[in-house]
C-alpha cells in the first residue's frame, strides 16, 4: 500500500482517514470490555468463532468493494497462499496470547506490549533487513529492555504475555507487508484458511457437548459478535492508512494500548504496583523519543 505525500490528500479525504483511524483505535483499545463477556468461554473456542463469524463479514465488505477477482487470483498463487498460511497462524498466536491475557486479569500486560510493538517492528528490520538503528532508536530500545527487566524481576519470570504478543504481530505485519495482495483480500484469505480448523473443532465440540454457543444465549450472541468486532476496525485501518500519512498513523497507535491501560487500571481494578509505574515511564519515555526521532527525520 503506498503513501501518499500530505499535499496529495484532499481534506475531505484526510479527515475521512483520520476519523477511521481514530474509531479503528478505540475499538481496539476498549476490545478487553467485550472479551471479559467470554470469561466462561475456553479460549480456543473463542478464536475458533471469531474466526468464522469474520469469514462472511469479511466476505460481504469484497462482494461490496469489488475485490472478489483478487481473492481468486491469491487462492492460485502458491506462494501468497503458503505465505497466508503462515500469517493465519502468526495471527491466531497474537488473538490466542490476547484473549487469554484478558479473560485472566493480565490486561495491563497486553497493553504493555501493544506499546512495545513499533519497536520490535524496528528490532525486526534490523535482523531481517539489515537495517542500521541510530541514536534515538539505541535509546528507546534499551527503556523498553529495562523495562521488561523490571518486570521479570518483580514477577520472577519473562513477561512473556507483553513479549509475545508485539513479536507476533510485528512478524504478521512485516510478512503481510511482503505478501503481494491487499489489505482485506489477505484478511479474507487468511480467515478462510483458519475456517477449515476452526469449523472441525467447533463440529467436535458440538458431537462431544462442549460447546458453548447454542447452550447459552449471551454467550451466542457475544460469539456472534466477534465477525463485526474483527473484521470491523480491520477495514477502519485500511481506510485511515489509505487516506493519512505514515507519521500520523503512527502516532495514533498509541491511543489503543493507552485505551486497554484505562480499562485495565479503573474499569478492571487490576493491580498496577510501583514497579509497573516504573516499567510503563520507561517505555512511554522510550516511545516519546522514537516518536520524536521518526516526525524529525521524514520531516527532514
Amino acid at each position: 500500500m503506498s503513501h501518499q505525500p500530505a499535499s496529495a490528500h484532499s481534506a475531505p479525504d484526510a479527515m475521512r482517514g483520520f476519523a477511521a483511524a481514530l474509531l479503528c483505535y478505540i475499538a481496539w483499545g476498549l476490545l478487553p470490555f467485550y472479551m471479559k463477556q467470554l470469561a466462561d468461554v475456553p479460549v480456543a473456542e473463542v478464536i475458533a468463532h471469531r474466526v468464522l463469524w469474520a469469514l462472511p463479514c469479511a466476505g460481504l465488505l469484497l462482494l461490496f468493494t469489488g475485490g472478489m477477482p483478487a481473492l481468486r487470483q491469491a487462492v492460485r498463487a502458491p506462494r501468497v497462499f503458503g505465505m497466508a498460511a503462515v500469517t493465519a497462524s502468526l495471527i491466531t498466536c497474537n488473538w490466542g496470547v490476547y484473549t487469554w491475557a484478558v479473560i485472566n486479569d493480565r490486561t495491563l500486560d497486553t497493553a504493555l506490549g501493544y506499546y512495545i510493538n513499533p519497536l520490535v517492528s524496528v528490532l525486526l528490520g534490523v535482523a531481517l533487513l539489515g537495517e542500521r538503528l541510530d541514536r534515538a532508536q539505541k535509546i528507546a530500545i534499551a527503556l523498553a529492555a529495562s523495562a521488561v527487566a523490571l518486570l521479570a524481576l518483580r514477577s520472577g519470570g519473562i513477561p512473556w504475555v507483553s513479549l509475545a504478543l508485539p513479536v507476533t504481530f510485528a512478524m504478521y505485519g512485516y510478512l503481510r507487508k511482503t505478501m503481494p495482495v491487499g489489505a482485506l483480500q489477505g484478511f479474507t484469505l487468511e480467515v478462510l484458511i483458519l475456517s477449515v480448523p476452526a469449523a472441525a473443532y467447533v463440529a467436535w465440540l458440538t458431537a462431544t457437548g462442549g460447546n458453548h454457543f447454542g447452550a447459552v444465549a449471551s454467550d451466542s450472541f457475544w460469539l456472534m459478535m466477534a465477525g463485526p468486532v474483527t473484521a470491523g476496525p480491520l477495514v477502519l485501518f485500511a481506510v485511515g492508512a489509505r487516506n493519512l500519512q505514515l507519521s500520523t498513523i503512527g502516532v495514533m497507535q498509541y491511543l489503543a494500548p493507552t485505551l486497554a491501560f484505562l480499562v485495565a487500571v479503573f474499569a478492571f481494578g487490576e493491580p498496577f504496583s510501583p514497579i509497573q509505574a516504573a516499567a510503563f515511564g520507561l517505555i512511554w519515555v522510550g516511545l516519546a523519543i522514537f516518536t520524536w526521532s521518526s516526525l524529525a527525520r521524514r520531516r527532514r
